[in-house]
């Protein structure tokens, strides 16, 4: 099937064909962007000696992900806050307005880029220190953040703008903006830690030249002739009818992203006093693992986001029903295989990050726990973005509320309580509660389905078969398959803490240490 490399017709067309046209390179880019940081980690991690400096710099970037997670949050804000509605715009043969919301959108990337060079130029350190870096690790990560926080503008330029590309149905170009970056930075980055001698600012120098370039392309794209939407002067006057509407839709992937910040912040802080700088380090790779399997999940739902928008302007209910049924497929498909692999095979994915033993056997049980019930995953994650495609932005807030601050962080806290008496066995003992996320995370999976029926009645069509979706029943038994689901998630979790009480680092000491 060929992959589109002009505009896509949002309107016209099989469904699913023009969904994987959209979503393989928003995939690819999804994929790739996580390199910028990625190959970062890698090369970092693997800096001689491995089991010294090496581990305390991968630490010290590690500390660094709330501070970067909060940029990209800034980015979506307004990127994908704008974009859906540029898109529904668009779809209503409103042009000039789509290019309305683009430039005020431009003009508030760049704002908030400036205030956030300045903030985090100025409070770096207290700000890692916070965030959980040691006397051992500050160093590493002060020279990996000064650097960083300067190229902020870049990241806002590209990360932002470059959502506007797909919205308009160029996937592939906008998979060309990511991928000209990821490629550059994977090139220097030996070049600067090793040949040079840079270190860890040698890996931050050459993410903004890297991230530099890729918003002088996305930039010269919307300016060009081959664009349906084209950045012009008199549309960078922010007027508070275009931008707030954007800032509402786009709080949803803030939360999403920012309360990662945050929750980075309770684990690093609890896992540096009950675990030392190990326990970081796990929480860095565990991290890791997760965003680099999440970025498909992403990908798809960006895919999607361009036919949803377009087809919810243009009042066509039919593609927009067919639209997301594919997405929720797709999106849970992939959620159960990758849960499978990392739960099957954890050491293979640790090991792309650090080789160092003995943080490869304490990293290796922990992330099964966290990885424990991101299957189903997907289904959130099509439900909240397809919200956000159709411009409900009250759903599509409560839902990342109700997901990122709600339960994961309760869970943090009472976790950390509950294993207050085991000693050194948490990560170790009260700490381990910051790596029992990931069943937290899926409790609110089905709540979706309401208030989506509800919207989508607004379009005009029966939505009530959405529910048979999270509702399939099993032949001659009648009950739902997440029922299925939670009780094989149930048994893996038994297997993996009778494993845990077995192997985990210093368990035979754990009864002595309480």
């Amino acid at each position: 099937m060929k992959i589109l490399d002009k505009r896509a017709d949002l309107g016209h067309g099989d469904v699913k064909k023009l969904l994987f046209s959209l979503s393989v390179p928003t995939i690819t880019s999804q994929i790739v962007n996580m390199l910028y940081n990625l190959v970062d980690r890698v090369f970092i991690g693997h800096m001689q000696p491995a089991e010294t400096v090496g581990k305390l710099a991968l630490t010290g970037v590690g500390v660094c992900l709330p501070i970067i997670m909060v940029i990209s949050a800034f980015a979506s804000l307004m990127a994908i806050g704008g974009a859906p509605r540029a898109s529904i715009a668009e779809g209503a043969g409103e042009s000039e307005k789509s290019e309305r919301i683009m430039g005020n959108c431009l003009t508030m990337l760049v704002i908030t880029a400036l205030v956030l060079t300045v903030l985090f130029e100025s409070f770096a350190e207290p700000l890692l220190l916070m965030f959980g870096a040691s006397e051992n690790t500050i160093g590493y990560a002060l020279d990996y953040m000064r650097i960083y926080a300067l190229g902020t503008i870049f990241v806002q330029l590209t990360l932002g703008m470059n959502a506007y590309i797909t919205a308009q149905g160029f996937a592939t170009v906008s998979m060309k903006t990511v991928l000209i970056g990821a490629l550059l930075n994977t090139a220097l980055d030996p070049l600067f830690i090793f040949v040079l001698g840079l270190g860890v600012r040698g890996a931050a120098l050459a993410t903004v030249i890297s991230q530099a370039v890729s918003a002088v392309w996305v930039m010269t794209f919307l300016t060009g002739k081959k664009t349906r939407w084209y950045l012009k002067r008199e549309n960078l006057h922010v007027d508070a009818k275009i931008v707030l509407p954007c800032i509402a839709l786009g709080l949803s992937p803030f939360v999403m992203q920012s309360t990662e910040s945050l929750i980075a912040i309770c684990f690093n802080s609890s896992l540096l006093r009950y675990g030392g700088d190990m326990a970081v380090g796990t929480m860095t790779v565990l991290t890791s693992i997760m965003q680099f399997s999440n970025m498909p999940l992403q990908g798809l739902t960006q895919g999607a986001q361009p036919i949803v928008s377009y087809n919810f302007g243009a009042k066509n209910a039919q593609r927009v029903r067919d639209a997301y049924f594919c997405l929720l497929r797709a999106c849970f498909t992939y959620s159960m295989a990758i849960w499978l692999l990392v739960e099957l095979f954890p050491r293979a994915f640790i090991l792309i990050f650090n080789n160092d033993p003995a943080l490869v056997e304490y990293a290796a049980w922990a992330v099964r726990i966290y990885m424990g019930c991101s299957g189903i995953f997907g289904i959130q994650i099509a439900c909240q973005q397809t919200f956000v495609a159709l411009g409900n932005a009250k759903t599509s807030l409560f839902l990342a509320v109700w997901r990122k601050i709600i339960p994961a962080h309760s869970a943090h806290l009472y976790s950390a309580a509950l294993f207050r008496g085991q000693g050194v066995r948490g990560v170790p003992g009260r700490a381990r509660g910051g790596l029992r996320r990931g069943g937290a995370d899926e409790l609110h999976i089905l709540s979706p389905v309401p208030p989506l029926n509800a919207r989508a009645g607004r379009c005009g069509s029966d939505w009530g078969a959405v529910k048979k979706i999270f509702n399939a029943k099993i032949k001659g038994e009648g009950k739902p398959l997440s029922f299925y689901f939670l009780r094989l998630a149930a048994a893996f979790h038994r297997l993996f803490l009778a494993e845990q009480h077995r192997d985990a680092p210093d368990a035979g000491k754990a009864d002595e240490r309480v």
